[in-house]
Parts: structure tokens; sequence; C-alpha cells
């Protein structure tokens, strides 16, 4: 992530923490660092062993709650496919893709197509004003597809 990226999140961050009158601890930025180091989706044990990795000792009520400030804050999304671990991803690489995924198998694929962005971020809805935006495509992967023609 570049330097610029990072310093306006973190500025969005300590306003956000000011705003709502919570603690500018040394864990919630060493957590939302670590955050923004992951290239893409994680999840809390992703996230702890990487801390762990680093020699930063915190507990999972602690992620927990740094990830929900975070989620709160609109930094970070949470997403929940099927029956899989939750899986987090910052919100400004969110908005550049969707999720396909299969319902049969629970694969999830990203899909980097400038027309779906394009039509989100150009939406115009009556009586509400979209700050983010996350798309989500259900359906069945080829593999799945291919095992249900051969039985």
């Amino acid at each position: 992530m570049e330097a610029k990226v990072y310093t306006e999140m973190c500025e969005l961050f300590t306003e956000y923490l000011t705003e709502r009158k919570l603690r500018k601890t040394e864990e919630r930025y060493t957590i939302f660092k670590e955050i923004c180091d992951f290239p893409g989706h994680f999840d809390v044990s992703a996230l702890s062993e990487k801390l762990e990795r680093n020699n930063f000792h915190v507990s999972k009520a602690t992620l927990y709650n740094t990830l929900d400030v975070l989620v709160d804050a609109g930094l970070v999304v949470r997403h929940q496919w099927n029956a899989q671990p939750v899986q987090y991803e910052l919100r400004i690489y969110a908005e550049t893709h969707a999720h396909l995924i299969c319902r049969k198998c629970g694969m999830i694929r990203e899909l980097r197509n400038g027309a779906f962005t394009a039509s989100a971020r150009g939406m115009k809805i009556s009586r509400f004003t979209p700050e983010y935006y996350c798309l989500y495509i259900y359906g069945i992967c080829s593999k799945c597809r291919f095992k249900e023609r051969e039985s």
C-alpha cells in the first residue's frame, strides 16, 4: 500500500476514534497497520499469526474489538460466505472487485471488472447516499458444474 494512502487512512481512523471518544492505543494502530499490509482477504487467525510473527502479542478479544471498530469506521469490510470463517478486507480493496461464490463447494474468486465498479460508483438511489459497496455473485463454479454433468 502506498505510504500516502496509509497515512490518509490512519488520519481517518484517528478522526473516528476522536469523534467517538475511543482510546488511541498502540494495539489498535499496530493491528490496523498489519491489516493494511494484507493484499486481500484475511481472517482473525491469519491476522493473529501475522502479529505473533512480528512479536506483537494481543488477545483475540482485542483483535475482534479492533476489527469491530474498524468495520464501524468504514475502513474494513466484513464478509461472511457460507459456513466459512468470517473474512475481512480493507474497504479500498473491496470496492475494486466482485466476489464470485460457488453455492456447491464454497469456492470464492475475485472478478475484477471495470463495468461492475463503474456502475456501482455511478448509481443514484432515491433517498439514500451510498458510501461504499461490495458485490457478491452466487452461482456454480466450473468444477462443480462438470461434476454435475458427470453424475
